[in-house]
């Protein structure tokens, strides 16, 4: 279509492959593809791909994505990727590849023009000193997040950039203390899930505050800057992660700033079609595309493919318990 572009996200929820899955890879295949086709999207942003040995040995590779993609579309796309190192680990020579799980894809129809992943990169990890670790801590420890943000940029046909980012955000379940878990489920105190809980909510953060940074560098560099931040972000509009990331004037107390707020296009949905997930009953808007000023100057609608969602407490399954989102606009 000329003049239009389609930015589309979607959690594949651990794709992989493997004789030990409970749900074969080709039998995803059959769900997920058809749901890819149907976005037909130009930029299409993916989280939780896992990553797979090849047959020979090696540093793992997406071969459960390149099962998935094969027949589509996007098969022939521009693509990039995160690796099993990022951030400043990346940078001591460790042997590279995808990770094992969680790892986040951009697919592209436009050339890319660069691409670059993001841990830790532009905020130091926050150091705690654990109050109910067993035995007790005796230092502040750093507080790292493990999954990173992936950026892209890419040249449009009218020879603009666009600024692509995908994430996918820490979920709010409580992280580890030591000595504060009596199994996989059970704490033992109170106050340990507490500080687990408090653990998570700084790593969900710093990946929200380190996303921002990202997009105040775009800014920096180009004032009308067309930036779309896409993924799964664990949380809802008026939650944490998306005002760290919206910076809206509300919140900064300066209109002047205006024009570095992300929009979110969910905001323009009926109430009724706002839910990406559903949780123990209940509709949750819990994966976003957010766009700059710029961007959403070109804006026409946001579809979210939520029809026939199952609750994600249902385990099993070959489906997705995220809908996948497609963004579209027109540029000419």
């Amino acid at each position: 279509m000329r003049g239009g572009l389609r930015i589309a996200t979607f959690n594949l929820e651990s794709l992989d492959d493997g004789p030990d899955l409970p749900v074969p890879l080709q039998a995803r295949v059959r769900i997920l593809r058809p749901q890819l086709k149907r976005l037909e999207a130009d930029v299409l942003c993916l989280q939780e791909v896992n990553g797979q040995r090849p047959p020979g040995g090696g540093p793992r590779g997406l071969l459960a994505l390149d099962r998935l993609l094969a027949e589509t579309q996007y098969a022939d796309f521009h693509r990039a990727e995160t690796s099993r190192v990022s951030g400043p680990a990346a940078k001591t020579g460790a042997a590279r590849g995808a990770d094992a799980v969680h790892n986040l894809v951009i697919l592209s129809r436009y050339p890319l023009r660069g691409g670059q992943e993001f841990r830790h990169d532009l905020i130091a990890p926050p150091r705690v000193r654990l109050a109910t670790a067993c035995p007790p801590g005796q230092a502040a420890d750093p507080v790292e997040w493990n999954r990173p943000i992936l950026l892209a940029s890419m040249e449009l046909p009218d020879g603009r950039l666009l600024h692509v980012i995908n994430l996918h955000l820490r979920a709010p379940l409580a992280a580890p203390v030591p000595g504060q878990k009596a199994d996989a489920a059970r704490w033992k105190s109170v106050g340990g899930w507490a500080e687990g809980f408090y653990l998570a909510t700084l790593k969900r953060a710093g990946q929200a505050l380190e996303a921002r940074l990202l997009i105040e560098r775009l800014f920096d560099a180009e004032a009308q800057a067309l930036i779309a931040v896409c993924g799964d972000f664990n949380a809802e509009e008026r939650q944490m992660p998306l005002r760290i990331m919206r910076g809206g004037p509300g919140d900064t107390g300066n209109p002047d700033l205006e024009s570095r707020t992300m929009i979110p296009l969910d905001a323009t949905l009926p109430e009724s079609r706002r839910y990406s997930v559903i949780h123990g009953g209940r509709p949750a808007m819990l994966d976003h595309v957010l766009v700059s000023p710029a961007l959403f100057a070109h804006y026409r609608e946001l579809e979210v493919l939520n029809e026939g969602l199952e609750d994600e407490l249902i385990e099993g399954g070959p489906q997705s318990h995220h809908a996948p989102l497609a963004a579209s606009f027109d540029l000419s």
